[in-house]
């Protein structure tokens, strides 16, 4: 029951307290945003850049990306800068966060965004992990290890001793009781689980990933949070048949609501606060899971991403 009510209060929000113009000047403040190329993450980069931050746009798709940059500098005034990066590939994930560490010594936010939704179950990562374990949790995990040495300097300098990590998961995840680690690379179980369920799994991971960061780096002047961005009507829902497209689009609401949560995560004060908390739309504090509040599971899945990044990366 309570899992049915968790989903209805961040299925059907009340209206929101928080509005992008109540972000503070982030003049100074460097960020990035990961996916932000198109729908959440284009709109967040925009508050953003609306806001005087200096922002990365980190993505695979440099036509695209630049394409993003041209609009948002006539939409905002200020130009964000593109960064090459496929979480589908640790090399390029490792690629990407050296370019930034040649650019900037430090980083005050980074939004782990992006994201797929169902792709065909046969997709798998470079390294041969589930497309969407791959890219939300072990892609995600890699970058921010990468940049911890930012975080860390970009917390050192900030007036409030904060840097942020915001980690985008799902109401999916309260489908979902723990994680299956051996459906995270190819294996007959993987594909009789689906697309649906290895989505919920990996925004779980999310969830996990984030709290067992803000465990071992909340003394370092970390602040790690995971959200639920809301059902949001975007692209990410490219993959569902025709039906699918439809049954989601009585429950979604319109792209401008996506960006509200996790631009509160990771600029408004009060968030600062929050570390390993779980945040829902519109703006507010929640409850994960059951599994997502599992610290052993959390232990467990970092413990397993670490193998995974000293065997592959």
């Amino acid at each position: 029951m309570g899992g049915i009510l968790s989903f209805l209060s961040e299925s059907f929000p009340p209206k929101s307290n928080f509005h992008p113009d109540d972000i503070p000047d982030l003049t100074g403040k460097v960020i990035i945003v990961t996916g932000a190329s198109s729908g959440i993450g284009r709109e967040t980069a925009k508050a953003l850049l609306d806001h005087n931050a200096k922002v990365y746009i980190a993505t695979y798709n440099a036509d695209k990306a630049a394409n993003t940059i041209s609009e948002l500098k006539e939409e905002t005034g200020n130009e964000a800068i593109f960064i090459k990066l496929d979480l589908a590939d640790l090399k390029s994930i490792k690629a990407a966060a050296e370019e930034f560490s040649s650019k900037e010594r430090e980083l005050h936010v980074l939004f782990n965004n992006a994201g797929i939704f169902r792709p065909p179950v046969e997709r798998l990562t470079a390294q041969g992990y589930d497309a969407q374990f791959g890219v939300h949790v072990v892609g995600h995990f890699y970058l921010t290890k990468l940049l911890l040495p930012a975080l860390i300097a970009g917390a050192k300098s900030s007036p409030d001793g904060k840097s942020r990590v915001v980690n985008t998961a799902s109401s999916a995840s309260l489908g979902v009781t723990g994680i299956n680690f051996n459906t995270l690379k190819e294996s007959p179980l993987r594909k009789e689980k689906g697309g649906q369920f290895l989505y919920g799994q990996s925004k779980l991971g999310n969830i996990l990933f984030s709290n067992e960061l803000a465990r071992r780096y909340g003394d370092q002047g970390i602040v790690s949070t995971a959200l639920n961005p809301g059902n949001i009507k975007s692209d990410i829902q490219r993959n569902l048949p025709g039906w699918g497209q439809w049954l989601f689009s009585l429950v979604t609401y319109d792209e401008a609501y996506g960006p509200l949560t996790q631009l509160w995560a990771g600029t408004a004060p009060e968030t600062a606060e929050m570390n390993g908390k779980y945040l829902i739309p519109w703006a507010r504090l929640g409850t994960s899971g059951k599994s997502g509040r599992d610290p052993q599971l959390a232990k467990e899945l970092w413990t397993w991403l670490e193998e995974q990044i000293a065997q592959n990366a």
